[in-house]
């Protein structure tokens, strides 16, 4: 049995990284193709490194463009590599433009396709991700979810129940493995554990009144303890055409997985607009609080310890009320076995 992996952008490479050691494991052939939606050392070369994974087999060198010209990148210089390769499952991860892009290509192929990560919505459909996760789960067949509410979404979009199959949490997998080799937190110093600081999405980022507002509740939650905020290069591009301030607020380069595991163990709480960590910070007991109106893991607000943030003004007092510990869940499937899960499954439905 063949697989071809589709990754593309950082949150795809943990995802990617426990379904391959698996697949190692069960003997399968695999090729991994990197469509270069994130291009940069920072942003895909250093997680492969981190995450023990090999050079892809195939990168596509797509690179940043708009979200039609990305998805156009992707989808013209994908199909020969998948006819060539004509494999037994194109398998794509999470909710990124290379997924939904390699998703369409493959079901007009007639080659099947399973999601890794399916049955998460926001409701929101003005965040780009939303209509990529609803394509993808379309036109998969098979899906494979991390939590038991995305099956019961997945029922209720009508969604054969012998194509959804729960395996748990590949970002726990990474997660678990991680922990051991990224070593003890930092020393906290004088201050006190630092607030840890992640902003990507252009819902934050590319509006200059919404970045001001978050730039200004940073520089204030700096002032009582310290802020450590690693900056995206798009977040970096838009906090200098804006020439803002962010006081005291200590800017670093984008880290690597292990580096940011590291550093998020020690955290006081953790300011994100990320999908991925507000499921690591539930299983590591950190304090996470949203900067959105909406999540695709709501999840981690009924079980975990997550908390939406619509407002950027009330992050100050939020961060004040986190307490700084949330005590860690285990939620179902949160094992450090999905990879495992996902190979059974896909070998049981070839």
């Amino acid at each position: 049995m063949k697989l071809l992996h589709v990754v593309g952008a950082r949150p795809n490479f943990p995802k990617l990284a426990p379904v391959y050691r698996a697949a190692v494991k069960a003997g399968l052939a695999q090729i991994v193709v990197h469509t270069g939606q994130h291009y940069d050392d920072a942003l895909s070369a250093v997680f492969l490194r981190d995450l023990g994974l090999p050079a892809p087999d195939v990168n596509l060198e797509v690179g940043s463009a708009s979200h039609a010209v990305q998805t156009a990148m992707v989808m013209t210089r994908i199909e020969p590599v998948l006819d060539a390769h004509r494999p037994d499952w194109v398998v794509v991860y999470g909710d990124v433009n290379s997924t939904m892009a390699a998703a369409i290509v493959a079901s007009k192929l007639g080659q099947r396709v399973a999601h890794v990560e399916a049955g998460l919505r926001s409701g929101d459909r003005t965040m780009p991700e939303e209509i990529n996760r609803i394509v993808t789960d379309r036109l998969a067949d098979l899906l494979l979810t991390p939590s038991i509410d995305a099956n019961e979404r997945l029922r209720a979009e009508g969604e054969p129940a012998d194509e959804i199959v729960f395996v748990g949490n590949v970002m726990i997998d990474s997660l678990l493995y991680a922990v051991g080799l990224a070593g003890d937190p930092p020393d906290p110093g004088a201050r006190g554990r630092p607030v840890v600081v992640t902003l990507h999405r252009p819902s934050n980022v590319d509006d200059p009144a919404r970045l001001c507002l978050l730039a200004r509740a940073l520089a204030e939650v700096a002032r009582e303890r310290p802020v450590v905020f690693p900056v995206h290069p798009r977040t970096q591009r838009r906090l200098g055409d804006l020439g803002l301030d962010l006081g005291v607020v200590e800017l670093r380069e984008p880290l690597g997985y292990l580096e940011m595991i590291r550093l998020v163990r020690g955290a006081y709480a953790v300011v994100t607009d990320s999908g991925g960590l507000q499921e690591e910070t539930t299983v590591l007991g950190v304090p996470c609080l949203t900067v959105r109106e909406h999540t695709e893991r709501p999840i981690t607000l009924t079980e975990g310890t997550n908390r939406l943030v619509p407002d950027p003004r009330d992050l100050p007092d939020a961060v004040r009320a986190a307490g700084g510990r949330a005590g860690s869940r285990q939620l179902a499937g949160w094992d450090g076995h999905a990879g495992e899960r996902i190979i059974r499954a896909l070998i049981h439905h070839s």
